[in-house]
């Protein structure tokens, strides 16, 4: 029985080609999208998943509040000491681990000169904890000893070659030598760090910068991601209890009186909730985020309720031109299970080859998608029997959920009318119909509002203004080696008149603010603490005019005024979180930063430092006493010439820097960088909300081919009657219309929850526009207007003979 169903499914599909194309076409870009994105979803829960104990490693994460209670910071990382009280104090950690991320660090091999990117310095338990294929070395010893290192395969290639990495020495800043002792396979691609480069832990303690002292006592240098194992099953909530009283035990003399635990706190992260639910101030990469997860299976929801949607109408659509098919054989004897399950054995069929097509459709797409969204996707990864098993069935839930409406319908006729030529659709079902067609096109419309929000934010955030000049800033990194030559260096630059200016500083805009220090103010009689934080950024006299910052009361610093070392510049933002109510109240007043006492000199107007994700924090500016606290030097270059600026920045870098390799970005690049995930969001979303709206329009193809078959008879009277093509294609699309009205009220509410809800994760956000309502339901009646007008043009310019002559 089963055979003959198949055979006589497919028979059908081959004899009405036309609509079995649209039907097939409709599903399988609708099983693509849902495969492409159920891969994008699989990728993103599956970070760090592959770790042996996974399920039993944490990362200890710091947050600090301010004098009102409030969170102002939280960082993944934690300060050295901890890990090196944590295991005595919480002997249940069964191993413990830490890394340092050095940045870009100049690794020298001969002729070789590079600057490397993500080189951390990590202890010897890495590999007790992490799951790391090590391919040369002993992994219990590789990282014992001080200034040892171990490479990825990729990274050992770069530098040797074909040669044995093993124990050659790299010269690291051009300040001492490192050896390397093993080499092991990168970090996988869902991993939420890829060091390539390790260096022993031990390096730091015999480092002049840490050393052992500084590594058991610094409390304000929150560098160190630290991992920690737990025993199996153990419940995190005994360890967190104890994190205050840990606190105020070991962080007296760091808070003085006042209890550790009021002013700062410690959490734990279990690793594989890392990449999609930490948001801290700072990580080692930038994570993916669950709710883009939900987002993105919401959409694959919607596409694929559409394409089974428009099965249903075109395969009711089709009944039309089976109905004597259906009467011939109920005459014969056809039950209606029989009739119910032929077709749904043709729905079955026709979703397998879908479902196959939609494969070979993902293997073609996927390098797109990777393109799109930075990730590595593989089709590997559906490649289990968790995931295999639910898209083998899936056909069968898909096919029959889609065709059960049609089978149940078409079982329904009566062989008397059909076998007559009465046959005719009930009102009851051209309404249900109705109702999905009103579906698939209030899905569309939120999708076009989406899209319009979506793309008009990321503008939004694009072309805002940010308070200083971003363009045509160069920046570069400073190296302790110009401490002493720096005015030369500088002075070098500006010989060349395309380079206006050059500024040093601890940190540079589109960077987060991360350091932060106690302040004082004048209270009635005496110093009292500020109890807002306030970030600091050491710059030199030269920053300011360099990104060319507007002041609101005040001046820059001065190479005039030998006390400027001691004075300090704030933002308008400091000024209020202080309590001056206008910024010249504040200028020349006391202060003391960090300890450091001195008179606010000049206020600058607010600007945006970080990205507009954040709101503007208050900002201090302070000149440091010693140079070493400067990590970036910005060039201001005029926008004629720009390669001969740039020629003349490497030259002078080369000049000065022999030895360390040239490296320098334009600040518009980081700034794009700072939006590149929303973008590639926009992007995709974009792309599959374009897709859905196309495989509506197959449905509302369907209902309109459907609706104007029922009408033939109608239409030739009309046609008789001296109605012309305009007044029918009036008539018949008019119907429809309504339909997209009717789903633009349902519509509206639920796509203005959503971006709502979206936009309260930017603290400058645009307000939602009504007309961007307006325009969606216009393009929504626009496409319903086209589809259907196709479908009604050709009807009316049909032959009324044709339809009439059966009367």
């Amino acid at each position: 029985m089963f055979r003959n169903h198949f055979k006589t499914a497919w028979r059908n599909l081959m004899k009405y080609k036309f609509i079995s194309f649209i039907n097939l076409f409709g599903l399988t870009i609708g099983l693509t999208c849902c495969l492409l994105i159920l891969t994008y979803i699989l990728n993103e829960l599956s970070y760090d998943k592959y770790n042996k104990n996974a399920d039993n490693i944490y990362r200890v994460t710091r947050t600090f509040y301010n004098g009102n209670g409030e969170a102002t910071l939280k960082l993944s990382t934690v300060s050295p000491p901890f890990g090196y009280y944590f295991p005595t104090d919480f002997p249940e950690i069964q191993k413990m681990t830490r890394l340092l991320n050095n940045g870009n660090t100049p690794l020298r091999y001969k002729d070789k000169l590079i600057n490397e990117p993500n080189v951390f310095f990590a202890d010897e338990n890495l590999f007790d904890v992490f799951t790391v294929d090590v391919i040369k070395g002993n992994p219990k010893t590789a990282l014992s000893n001080p200034f040892s290192v171990m490479l990825t395969e990729e990274t050992a290639r770069k530098y040797f070659g074909n040669e044995d990495p093993i124990n050659k020495v790299l010269r690291a800043n051009n300040q001492f030598d490192v050896k390397v002792t093993g080499i092991y396979k990168d970090f996988p691609a869902n991993a939420h760090l890829h060091p390539h480069i390790l260096v022993s832990f031990n390096t730091l303690r015999d480092s002049a910068v840490y050393g052992e002292e500084n590594l058991r006592t610094n409390w304000g240098n929150n560098s160190f991601f630290t991992y920690i194992m737990l025993p199996k099953n153990y419940n995190i909530e005994n360890m967190k209890a104890r994190f205050p009283a840990f606190l105020d035990k070991r962080m007296t003399n760091e808070y003085g009186p006042n209890k550790p635990s009021k002013f700062t706190t410690l959490d734990l992260q279990k690793l594989t909730d890392i990449h999609l639910y930490s948001h801290t101030d700072y990580e080692a990469e930038p994570n993916g985020d669950i709710k883009r997860v939900y987002i993105f299976s919401i959409i694959a929801f919607f596409v694929l309720l559409i394409a089974c949607i428009n099965y249903m109408n075109l395969s009711t659509a089709r009944s039309a031109l089976r109905a004597k098919e259906i009467g011939i054989r109920k005459v014969v004897g056809a039950r209606k299970r029989e009739l119910v399950s032929q077709f749904l054995s043709e729905s079955i069929l026709l979703t397998w080859t879908a479902i196959i097509i939609a494969f070979i459709l993902l293997n073609i797409t996927l390098p797109w998608l990777n393109k799109v969204s930075g990730q590595s996707l593989s089709i590997n990864i559906l490649m289990r029997w968790q995931v295999l098993v639910p898209l083998f069935l899936s056909p069968f839930i898909i096919g029959i959920i889609s065709g059960i409406y049609p089978a149940l319908f078409m079982s329904s006729f009566q062989p008397v009318k059909t076998l007559k030529g009465l046959f005719k659709a009930g009102g009851g079902n051209i309404s249900f119909r109705k109702v999905l067609v009103v579906m698939q096109f209030a899905i569309s419309i939120v999708l076009i509002i989406t899209t319009i929000v979506v793309f008009q934010q990321l503008r939004y955030m694009q072309n805002a203004s940010l308070g200083y000049d971003k363009e045509h800033l160069v920046t570069m990194p400073y190296y302790g080696q110009l401490n002493d030559q720096y005015e030369s260096f500088r002075n070098t630059l500006l010989q060349n008149p395309n380079i206006k200016e050059a500024g040093r500083s601890s940190r540079i805009p589109t960077g987060r603010l991360l350091d932060g220090q106690g302040a004082q103010a004048p209270g009635n009689d005496s110093m009292v603490p500020v109890k807002a934080d306030i970030r600091y950024v050491a710059t030199d006299y030269d920053f300011i005019p360099t990104y060319g910052i507007q002041m609101a009361a005040g001046r820059n610093f001065s190479r005039s005024y030998g006390t400027d070392t001691s004075g300090f510049i704030i933002n308008e933002a400091a000024a209020k979180a202080v309590g001056w109510k206008t910024a010249q109240d504040a200028v020349g007043k006391s202060f003391i930063y960090g300890g450091n006492s001195g008179r606010i000199i000049g206020v600058m107007k607010d600007f945006h430092f970080e990205s507009l994700h954040q709101t503007i924090a208050p900002v201090i500016f302070v000149m440091p006493p010693g140079q070493n606290s400067y990590n970036n030097i910005s060039i201001k270059i005029a926008g004629s010439n720009i390669a001969s600026s740039l020629a003349t920045i490497q030259n002078t870098w080369k000049k000065y820097l022999p030895d360390l390799p040239y490296q320098s970005t334009f600040l518009d690049e980081n700034f794009e960088k700072l939006y590149a995930s929303e973008q590639k969001q926009e992007t995709i979303f974009t792309t599959f909300a374009c897709i859905a709206i196309f495989i509506a329009c197959l449905g509302l193809f369907g209902l309109s081919a459907f609706t104007i078959s029922q009408r033939v008879k109608e239409i030739g009277v009309r046609k008789v009657l001296g109605a012309n093509t305009g007044s029918i294609v009036t008539l018949v699309s008019k119907e429809f219309l309504k339909l997209v009205l009717i789903a633009a009220v349902i519509a509206f509410p639920v796509a203005w929850y959503a971006m709502h809800s979206w936009l309260q994760d930017f603290a400058y956000r645009i307000n939602i526009q009504w007309w961007v309502f307006i325009i969606a339901a216009i393009v929504a009646a626009f496409i319903a207007l086209i589809t259907v007008g196709f479908q009604a043009i050709k009807a009316a310019m049909a032959n009324p003979v044709q339809s009439l002559r059966s009367e």
